[in-house]
């Protein structure tokens, strides 16, 4: 393989192996603190960028040896073989689709975070509060704005009614919410609040999710809003989450 192509192979393997490195380390990185969970975001538009360059470096040099017939060679072989050029178009393509798929399902659902069963009267926070200090997004709902959007996007998401009664219907409520994972804030019986936190799994995100348990005529009515603490979008994460939860009510 001549001097210029052997560079253009190992170049892409070099972007390509940056590009993986990139986007574990933005992941790493949020979870235990290194950086904050914009920047992570941010580095995403990095993996992309770095991913693309190295696709289209692999590629074209897979098609330059090819071209050159560089299987083998009077050099005794490819030092940077046709096995790392595909591999590295491999990994870029891999690195490459997780901004796509992130930014496909941003198009998707509505460009909110603060998802509730009861639209009219959100459940409010409490408990959670003092651990939302600094963060960029605000505890308060954000109205029919927010409402309408919701019921575009989200018509499914309502509230769950139980026959037992309102403290039978907070212990299966509190059971759920451990059930599911999250760290319990809150739980008082009293109020018929419960309060919690869950951690996403992909950037260590944190949303955080009240519960509230009413007397109803059938019994009890349950109700649930679940609001990340970052991001203009949630990416659906929060009306998955309620699902996810009311599935576990019967």
């Amino acid at each position: 393989m001549e001097p210029r192509l052997r560079w253009l192979a190992a170049a892409a393997v070099a972007v390509a192996a940056l590009s993986a490195l990139v986007l574990v380390a933005s992941a790493v990185g949020a979870r235990v603190g290194l950086w904050t969970p914009r920047a992570a975001i941010g580095a995403l538009r990095w993996c992309a960028l770095l991913a693309m360059l190295g696709a289209a470096l692999s590629a074209i040099a897979l098609v330059l040896a090819r071209l050159g017939g560089g299987e083998g060679g009077r050099d005794g072989g490819w030092a940077m073989g046709p096995g790392a050029l595909a591999g590295a178009l491999l990994v870029c393509l891999a690195v490459f689709s997780v901004p796509w798929l992130t930014m496909q399902r941003a198009r998707s659902v509505p460009f909110i975070h603060d998802i509730t069963t009861d639209t009219a009267d959100p459940p409010a926070f409490v408990a959670v509060l003092p651990l939302r200090a600094g963060a960029p997004n605000s505890a308060a709902y954000g109205g029919p704005e927010v409402a309408a959007a919701q019921a575009r996007g989200y018509p499914d998401i309502a509230p769950r009614y139980l026959a037992a009664p309102p403290a039978q219907a907070f212990e299966q409520a509190l059971a759920a919410a451990r059930a599911m994972g999250w760290t319990i804030v809150a739980a008082e019986p009293a109020a018929g609040r419960i309060e919690a936190t869950a951690t996403t799994r992909w950037l260590g995100f944190k949303d955080d999710i009240v519960v509230r348990i009413r007397p109803d005529a059938s019994g009890s009515r349950i109700d649930v809003r679940s609001c990340s603490r970052v991001g203009m979008s949630d990416l659906g994460t929060n009306a998955r989450r309620i699902r996810e939860y009311l599935r576990l009510l019967h």
